[in-house]
């Protein structure tokens, strides 16, 4: 027999029926099997917030008969195989847009809201306006004239003069590097006047270069190159020679030479016959070394001939040499010589890289010989030059530079110019070969 027991009330309360041990015949502890529960529930359990039923979904029951037929079920799956896939050849992700730029100025203001949200405000900065240089007043009477008249307001520039005389400045003061250069002016014969056009494109240089220039006197005899200037020492390139070890400035051998206006330093030979000797290789090496611890520009006057020692030992350092030939046929044949002979003892480049100067102011100059003159020579160098007379030049005294005449300093201005730019060419490789030819 089943023992039944029914619970009234609200909730759950009391224990399980299922839990109580009854009593039956041969099973004292078999459990109830028959048993009823009545619950009573109060009606209103939960009140849901206003703020999460607006966010709650409704409570509506999906029926399926009012579902498209169509449309995908939940409880199918739609597998997409490799060989269904179809990947596109080129996919078009559109233009690329850049990212702006950084501002270079962007200052932060603090905005007066409620979350209080900074905003860059970007603050453009005032343009200048550049203001064109100015060039320079023109030189020129007529161009000078319009320039002053129009109150610097037309400048038309300098005139066809003026822009060829700076053009040839430019050409004299081309720069160098670190390494002197090394001109000596060569001569085969006597009293052509060698000296006078080595002191002449020395001066031309000189005045136009910012750097410094000497000129040497090598000449075996006594050497008139110290007396083209005025003399401001009595030392000469003996006393360099003796001290060359111990000079070690600009300033101790500046007292060894003469400076003339132009800025030009001359290193005179000895005047006197008991002191004058022949300058030899050594000597001239050691001259030479000390020279180019100081100056830019060397220019040496050989005197006549080039086979003692000291015009080998120029040739061996020379970057570019001038010959200097009379207008008379017997000094032109002498020339001629002297570029055979460089030539043919190893200095091709020299003799073809060499600027002639012809000095039509020697005594027995043929005009009408001039011209077949320079025809021969025209094959053999790279530019002639004619040297006019000009009665200071003449003189053999001091050469003031200021005091020739425009013709004569303007043409000291153009073989200066054609010696530079023999300068700026590849430096000679030739080898010197020492060969007993009489000068």
């Amino acid at each position: 027999m089943t023992t039944r027991q029914k619970i009234h009330g609200e909730g759950v309360s009391g224990i399980p029926l299922a839990a109580v041990p009854t009593s039956t015949p041969g099973n004292e502890f078999a459990p109830v099997t028959d048993m009823i529960y009545t619950v009573s529930l109060p009606v209103a359990v939960h009140e849901t917030p206003d703020d999460e039923a607006a966010v709650a979904i409704a409570d509506i029951a999906i029926v399926p008969v009012y579902l498209d037929s169509s449309a995908p079920s939940t409880m199918s799956i739609s597998v997409v195989t490799e060989d269904s896939l179809t990947v596109p050849e080129t996919t078009d992700f559109g233009p690329v847009i850049p990212a702006l730029p950084e501002s270079d100025d962007v200052r932060v203001r603090r905005h007066s809201s409620r979350r209080n949200i900074r905003k860059p405000v970007v603050v453009e900065k005032p343009t200048r306006r550049r203001k064109r240089p100015r060039r320079p007043a023109p030189e020129g009477l007529l161009q000078h004239a319009l320039y002053s008249g129009t109150f610097h307001l037309v400048n038309v520039g300098d005139s066809w003069a003026v822009r060829q005389r700076k053009a040839l400045d430019a050409r004299i003061a081309r720069s160098f590097d670190s390494r002197t250069r090394f001109v000596p002016v060569l001569s085969r014969k006597g009293g052509v006047g060698a000296t006078t056009v080595t002191a002449l494109m020395a001066m031309a240089f000189a005045d136009v270069r910012d750097d410094r220039v000497i000129a040497i006197d090598t000449n075996p005899d006594r050497g008139t190159l110290g007396d083209r200037v005025t003399r401001t020492t009595r030392s000469t390139v003996r006393d360099v020679v003796a001290r060359s070890r111990r000079i070690e400035s600009a300033e101790q051998f500046v007292s060894h030479v003469s400076t003339d206006v132009t800025g030009l330093d001359v290193l005179a030979s000895d005047a006197s016959p008991s002191r004058s000797t022949p300058l030899g290789e050594h000597g001239f090496t050691a001259v030479a070394d000390v020279a180019s611890q100081f100056y830019a520009l060397a220019v040496t006057d050989g005197g006549s001939g080039v086979v003692h020692a000291a015009a080998k030992a120029a040739l061996q350092r020379a970057d570019a040499v001038v010959i200097v030939s009379g207008a008379g046929v017997d000094e032109a044949r002498s020339a001629s010589e002297l570029l055979t002979w460089l030539e043919t003892n190893g200095y091709g480049e020299l003799a073809e890289n060499a600027v002639l100067a012809l000095n039509t102011a020697t005594i027995g100059t043929n005009l009408d010989k001039v011209e077949e003159i320079e025809a021969h020579f025209a094959a053999r160098v790279r530019e002639i030059v004619r040297i006019p007379y000009d009665p200071l030049l003449a003189s053999g005294s001091v050469i003031h530079y200021q005091d020739l005449k425009p013709f004569t300093r303007e043409v000291a201005r153009d073989l200066a110019a054609l010696v530079a730019d023999g300068l700026a060419e590849p430096e000679s490789t030739s080898t010197a070969v020492d060969v007993g030819v009489d000068a």
